[in-house]
């Protein structure tokens, strides 16, 4: 994927059609798959025997160790757009533990994910068994789009234990999923290790280099032409239980539940027989954390025509819960499920879970983020988002969660605020700042806090029943701009979101919502997360600016830092320990703007400019 800078501004230009300051990007960053453990999953003692199956149903992230040994891949529902049965298997340019392959180069074109089957004894099988591997495949989804020097690929081991590539596609554009079907003919195949792996080629570049894939199968007895699929399934996610938000405190729901509660739900299903079928559908509901049944379920007959997909929908019910305290969590577990008992087909996709959870934040995310968005920032201007929500009752903002999109390379200077609105001048309001932080924030992006980075305010804020606004702030001349935050593509959040970057407030024209949640009620902890020391914390100052040789600067008496110097895109370029040394040699960095910056154990200055001519 060797987009090269000269084509950037075109391919931002049409991002989404969106204004000139608004733009989506690459996740980047996926802390669903982080894990501290190895990459490989142990081998199974006993080696598979056929059929293989796998279309991906499970809820856990990681692919099933039954099945698989690679755990660099991202199970979901999400990322898939119309998938075959509930569930995909997604390759993208991100590491077991959701960071890029390589944070430095956004251009290198690497092997990234890989998914590697468990062995599988074929030493009982033989070319005569007319053995097939199908699966099917597509690019894009719902993230970006891979670029024609990135290619999805497949492998099969043979005796000699090399890896042989037996397929690969190299497309680019989104387009429904894809049928490949493999042959495995040649005869150092077939013996009692083998295994295949699909593997991905990918660069972070501009885009993350999507592939989804679904419905593996391996049997024998099969031909070119069995691409027959013969089954019922769920696929894509059910609706929210609630009007608007996607999560709320239950006290805050049953204040105005008439308001809140949606007054139907939906799940989908798809026949992919090629006659039309009998089906049984219907739902359960439970309070999953007391096991209190909401709604028993009944049994509805239907017919479901041929290679036909159908939205089934029911009267919400009444949810008749007491939670026990004001700040419990609850939530409302509904179980969906659609099949023909009578049918021999896979039943583990006939089912689908759809959890509603009211906790200490709003939100109209779902938790997931798809993509990226930032805001391109004059220099001279700060950049401002600020998202409405609403409140049912009185209640106390304790906080702000975050869920990040990581840039490549790393933006270590891109320090923000948070500010707390009780109204902006936007449809005749006017700005009513309630809160704004003392000291600045840096992002986070490590799996903590249910994939969100809390920021605890140093001062509670006390809210009325009705309209507030929270956002962020990056300030202007500091180097802050394009600050990613998670966007949710399959929420739509963005009739919530306003932006600031002209002087002035406007709604944002991005569709999806924007992965920022104020934290209420109970008192939280805190993400520990480095803190941007105030301008008051540390006294300091660079001279002379512009320069061309060396950086001069006062520093508080007796105090030990290191002294940085970073590029625009926040690479860190000098490191230099500083006490009694006043100055640092820049003579060899290239013409140009920097930033130099300060830090103290767990503090870390406002960055300053500094122009080497």
């Amino acid at each position: 994927m060797k987009i090269r800078f000269v084509f950037a501004f075109l391919f931002f230009a049409h991002l989404n059609s969106l204004q000139a300051q608004e733009f989506i990007a690459p996740l980047n960053f996926n802390p669903w798959v982080k894990t501290k453990t190895a990459t490989l999953f142990a081998k199974k003692s006993t080696a598979l025997t056929l059929p293989f199956f796998d279309d991906f149903t499970g809820y856990d992230p990681i692919p099933d160790n039954a099945k698989w040994m690679d755990r660099s891949t991202y199970v979901n529902n999400t990322m898939g757009w119309n998938p075959i049965s509930r569930g995909v298997v997604t390759f993208d340019a991100l590491n077991a533990q959701g960071a890029p392959y390589d944070s430095i180069n956004p251009f290198h074109l690497l092997y990234a994910d890989s998914l590697t089957s468990q062995p599988i004894d074929l030493s009982i099988n033989s070319p005569g068994d007319s053995i097939y591997l199908s699966f099917f495949f597509q690019p894009q989804g719902n993230g970006f789009a891979p670029d024609k020097p990135d290619s999805l690929m497949l492998y099969f081991k043979n005796s000699a234990d090399k890896w042989i590539k037996v397929w690969a596609t190299t497309d680019t554009t989104l387009r429904p999923f894809k049928q490949a079907m493999i042959p495995v003919t040649d005869n150092s195949f077939f013996h009692a290790g083998f295994q295949f792996r699909f593997v991905n080629k990918a660069s972070i570049n501009l885009n993350d280099d999507i592939w989804n894939v679904d419905y593996v199968r391996m049997y024998t007895g099969r031909n070119v032409n069995d691409t027959a699929i013969n089954d019922i399934t769920t696929t894509i996610q059910p609706t929210n239980l609630l009007n608007d938000l996607t999560s709320m405190p239950y006290r805050h729901f049953v204040a105005n539940t008439i308001k809140e509660l949606a007054t139907q739900h939906s799940f989908w299903g798809m026949n992919w027989y090629n006659t039309q079928q009998s089906v049984v559908y219907g739902y359960q509901a439970r309070e999953a954390i007391s096991n209190t049944t909401l709604f028993s379920g009944t049994l509805n007959n239907g017919v479901l025509g041929t290679y036909a997909s159908n939205q089934y929908t029911f009267p919400t019910y009444s949810p008749n819960f007491t939670a026990g305290n004001p700040y419990q969590l609850v939530v409302f577990e509904n179980k969906y499920f659609l099949g023909n008992p009578a049918a021999s087909d896979p039943k583990i996709n006939d089912t689908i879970i759809f959890r509603q959870i009211f906790d200490n934040y709003l939100a109209y995310d779902d938790g997931t983020a798809e993509k990226s968005y930032f805001l391109k920032q004059f220099a001279t201007l700060p950049a401002k988002t600020a998202i409405e929500f609403h409140l049912n009752q009185p209640d106390t903002l304790r906080g702000i969660a975050i869920y990040f999109g990581r840039q490549v390379p790393m933006a270590f200077s891109k320090f923000f605020d948070v500010t707390v609105y009780g109204d902006i001048a936007v449809n005749g309001g006017s700005n009513k700042i309630l809160y704004t932080n003392p000291t600045s924030y840096l992002p986070g992006y490590v799996d903590t806090i249910n994939h969100f980075w809390n920021y605890r305010f140093d001062t509670p804020v006390a809210l009325p029943a009705g309209t507030f606004y929270i956002g962020t702030t990056q300030p202007a001349q500091s180097g802050s701009d394009s600050l990613y935050f998670g966007l949710d593509v399959n929420r739509v959040g963005g009739n919530h979101l306003y932006v600031d970057y002209q002087g002035f407030w406007q709604p944002s024209v991005v569709q999806g919502a924007l992965m920022i949640r104020p934290l209420l009620g109970q008192p939280i902890i805190g993400t520990d997360v480095q803190k941007i020391a105030s301008a008051k914390q540390i006294d300091w100052s660079v001279f002379p600016n512009p320069t061309n040789q060396k950086i001069q600067f006062s520093l508080p008496l007796n105090q030990h830092y290191l002294m940085q110097i970073l590029d625009l895109q926040g690479k860190i370029l000098i490191t230099q320990e500083v006490q009694n040394e006043k100055w640092i040699d820049i003579s060899t960095l290239a013409p140009g703007v920097y930033f130099a910056r300060l830090l103290d154990n767990m503090l870390i200055s406002e960055p300053k400019k500094i122009v080497k001519y």
